[in-house]
């Protein structure tokens, strides 16, 4: 008798091949059955339901977040059965006595997690990247999660306050390469460095490996060719990509011999800057080497409480008494005026009125407003037939309620249009681009895109067509799977870890994003819920059901070698 059979579901096995109707079973936490499977101790009636393996989320920061949350919420909700972490070259580990507080508030500046929440969640005294592992793997956690070791915080291990400045010795060298060993030995999946100009530490300096020399950044890839099942991840310009980093990029994905994958194609630049981007891609192939750039299939949606203040007299409006602010948007004097800034803001070009569009509702007042919370101004103003300014006067003011901006993350220029999305579509189906970038478990107060598996399969396939559901579970499941290596993971066939979704295709969806003061210290963070997320199962063992954490843990902490196998480049 099986374990668990999910009975008569339409089964998409992520490789792109057609949809079938048939059993699923599982037995010791592996898939032993497609088709007619036996009978089972755990049955589930999936008719009507598709189940795909779980979605793989490569580029997150749950580093610190799984020592005190092990199922890496929300992403299960969203149907994440396995989190990589470790990326843009900040690590947690190794660490050495008096090293935590550095790597504390470089992880508050350049990820945006609360310093009192770092400070209070975890004990900070772990020194090898193993031991820390080992105390993530203590705790069970209720995901597959692997981490890269991170340059900058090796960097600062061997040099000290000199890492954000100076070049490194041949000595210095040798030892981060050393480091860089011992942490994939202790379970490290692989390297990751940044040149992002905008990280900057907790002192505001520029983060260590933005110091490094391209030969320094070369040496730590070349230990990747000693060890099985490593990856390599890369941060390496916001915006245009010089020549020099475009063919730095190629030289560590030969040195290596390793894919590359770097983070993130686009971020809100226009199509000419992500086109020269992705030459980066056909030069590294020119050479032999790999790169691929990650892509946040999504609208980049950032938080913004105080977006309406740059307009003339609605900071002053905006920061009255509840009381004081009510009476001051009933006042009809007030209300001209604060009408008449926006005139004139528009007069002046200033783009926030004149794309309400691409302005959300991000909390709601009350049970009254509940159903408006992730709809736009524009869509508000046309449900009441009213003008976009009345309803920030009438409902967003009174109660200083916080709004969202939506920034398409490719294309910005065209915005919400039906070519701005099919230059999307495009983009994201390219054989040069992986769907990821979430930063999950990153930027906890400005913006949440952990939930981008749910916006993919109810936004961008139910409602837009922009993919066929096999497509869109290909490039989330076994796309990634096959990138990093990770051993029978990213399909479900014969022998595969269990690691399975299951939601309704007519329902999936995700719920916007909302605060909670839900992390150690009270920190804040923004959450998004799911919706039609019916099953998910790590290992087969059910985490998820009806959009809720089980309180059960399937997951493992995911070690090069073990979990993962070499995935090598033609020229290396």
């Amino acid at each position: 008798m099986l374990d668990l059979v999910l009975r008569g579901g339409t089964v998409i096995d992520g490789t792109g091949a057609a949809r079938t109707v048939a059993d699923v079973g599982v037995a010791d936490g592996r898939v032993v059955a497609i088709g007619v499977a036996p009978e089972g101790v755990e049955e589930i009636d999936a008719t009507g339901l598709v189940v795909c393996p779980g979605f793989i989320d490569i580029h997150t920061h749950y580093d610190v977040q799984l020592m005190w949350d092990p199922a890496a919420t929300p992403s299960p909700l969203h149907g994440v059965t396995t989190v990589i972490g470790g990326n843009c070259g900040f690590s947690i580990a190794p660490l050495a006595p008096g090293h935590a507080d550095y790597v504390m508030r470089l992880m508050a500046r350049v990820e945006g997690m609360p310093l009192d929440t770092l400070a209070t969640g975890t004990s900070w005294d772990w020194e090898g990247f193993g031991e820390w592992l080992d105390r993530l793997a203590a705790g069970e956690p209720a995901v597959n999660a692997g981490f890269l070791v991170g340059h900058s915080t090796v960097r600062r291990l061997v040099m000290g306050d000199a890492a954000v400045s100076d070049a490194a010795t041949d000595d210095q060298i040798r030892a981060m390469a050393a480091l860089v060993a011992a942490s994939i030995e202790g379970g490290a999946l692989g390297f990751s460095s940044s040149l992002g100009e905008a990280h900057t530490d907790g002192d505001g300096q520029p983060v260590p490996s933005r110091a490094a020399s391209h030969d320094e950044i070369l040496a730590l890839c070349r230990v990747l060719r000693d060890h099985e099942g490593t990856v390599l991840e890369f941060i390496s310009a916001m915006g245009e990509i010089p020549d020099d980093r475009i063919e730095l990029m190629a030289d560590m994905s030969l040195a290596a011999n390793r894919p590359l994958n770097w983070n993130l194609l686009g971020s809100l630049s226009p199509t000419q800057v992500w086109q020269q981007q992705l030459t980066s891609a056909d030069r590294a192939t020119a050479r032999g080497a790999k790169v691929v750039a990650l892509a946040l299939p999504d609208l980049m949606k950032l938080r913004a409480t105080t977006l309406l203040h740059q307009l003339k007299g609605w900071k002053q409006v905006l920061e009255l008494e509840p009381a004081e602010r009510r009476a001051a948007v009933a006042d009809p004097d007030t209300r001209a005026a604060l009408r008449d800034a926006v005139a004139q803001a528009a007069a002046r070009g200033l783009g926030i009125v004149e794309q309400w569009d691409l302005i959300e509702l991000a909390e709601s007042a009350g049970p009254e407003t509940d159903d408006l919370v992730g709809r736009t101004i524009a869509q508000i103003a046309a449900d009441r037939d009213l003008d976009p300014v009345d309803v920030l006067l009438d409902l967003v003011v009174p109660d200083a309620l916080p709004l969202t901006m939506v920034f398409p993350s490719l294309a910005p220029e065209l915005g919400d249009s039906d070519e701005g999305w099919e230059i999307r579509r495009k983009v994201w189906r390219d054989e040069r681009v992986v769907l990821g970038g979430s930063d999950a478990g990153a930027h906890l107060d400005l913006m949440c895109h952990a939930n981008y598996p749910t916006v993919m399969l109810g936004s961008h396939v139910r409602e837009r067509s922009l993919f066929t559901l096999e497509e869109a579970i290909h490039e989330m499941t076994d796309v990634p799977a096959r990138l990093l290596g990770l051993r029978d993971r990213g399909r479900i066939e014969v022998g595969a870890h269990a690691d399975l979704t299951v939601f309704d295709p007519d329902l999936v969806a995700s719920l916007p994003a909302t605060a909670r003061t839900d992390l150690p210290a009270d920190g804040l963070r923004l959450y998004a819920e799911s919706v039609g997320v019916n099953h998910v199962f790590v290992g087969g063992t059910e985490i998820v059901r009806d959009g809720r954490l089980t309180g059960r843990r399937g997951g493992r902490i995911l070690r090069p070698g073990v979990d993962t196998e070499t995935v090598t480049v033609p020229g290396g």
